[in-house]
């Protein structure tokens, strides 16, 4: 019988059982790896890492998202707001300063939780006399002073994980507000629309949404291609959605025949 032949070492002398193992730690530790820089450090091309993803999360250990992975279960849980400050954290900033970009002086916001839109938030120093309505209770401290004339915080339900309240999109005062802009940030974006993973925040969204004369969508391209829980609203209720990588060629479809324009952060 002849002997078994063991496995042959990658082009920078990693076996792959060994690389996928240091890429499976790495992407635990970071909450989310892409091919472009797994493929750099292992010193191997992209389509070698995208087998190796390709295993891993065939073996339930990893969840590929557009251009990389996230450990498994990361995707639909909701996780928690300094673990997603963390995660894709260059690209969040370049789509909080693209988005920031399109927001005129004396605009009243919408803005709701998550680490996107809390980055937009800080990116709004070149603006005047805003008005921002928001559930983000990260957003008070990080706005620009300057930048703001009033900012009210939406009552509700405190979830200690997100750091944002859930409840009514108004006040007891004015139960029924309305805003030119509403900066939403979400947790995932197929061709049917927008989702994220609690119907009770996918119910605040959708008000959100409808208190909005426009509707910004930040998300980047980690959201593109998988569903979360809880259905939002359908892309035909978005008018801009920012980004940092083109989005698949059916989520590029829909948003086209949706008429969303479709702004690519500058790198």
């Amino acid at each position: 019988m002849s002997e078994r032949p063991f496995p042959t070492p990658g082009p920078n002398g990693v076996l792959p059982a060994r690389r996928r193992s240091e890429l499976l730690e790495l992407a635990r530790n970071h909450s989310q790896v892409t091919v472009a820089d797994l493929a750099s450090k292992f010193g191997v091309s992209p389509d070698t890492i995208r087998r190796d993803l390709d295993v891993l999360a065939g073996q339930g250990l990893l969840e590929r998202t557009h251009g990389g992975a996230v450990p498994a279960g990361l995707v639909n849980q909701d996780s928690p707001l300094d673990q997603r400050i963390v995660a894709h954290k260059p690209a969040k900033q370049r789509i909080a300063r693209a988005a920031a970009d399109l927001i005129r002086d004396g605009e009243t916001l919408m803005i709701n939780g998550g680490s996107t839109t809390l980055a937009f938030a800080r990116e709004l120093a070149g603006c005047h006399d805003l008005t921002i309505v928001t559930n983000n209770l990260q957003v008070p401290a990080a706005v620009p002073r300057g930048a703001v004339r009033d900012l009210y915080v939406l009552g509700g339900q405190y979830r200690f994980e997100s750091q944002v309240t859930i409840g009514a999109v108004g006040f007891a005062t004015v139960p029924s507000i309305s805003t030119d802009t509403a900066v939403i940030g979400v947790g995932a974006i197929t061709a049917d629309g927008l989702s994220t993973t609690l119907l009770i925040e996918a119910e605040m969204m959708r008000a959100m949404i409808g208190s909005a004369r426009r509707t910004i969508v930040l998300a980047d391209a980690s959201k593109f291609g998988h569903s979360s829980f809880a259905e939002i609203v359908s892309l035909k209720h978005v008018e801009v959605l920012v980004t940092d990588e083109p989005p698949p060629e059916d989520v590029g479809e829909a948003l086209a025949e949706a008429q969303v324009e479709l702004v690519l952060a500058p790198s």
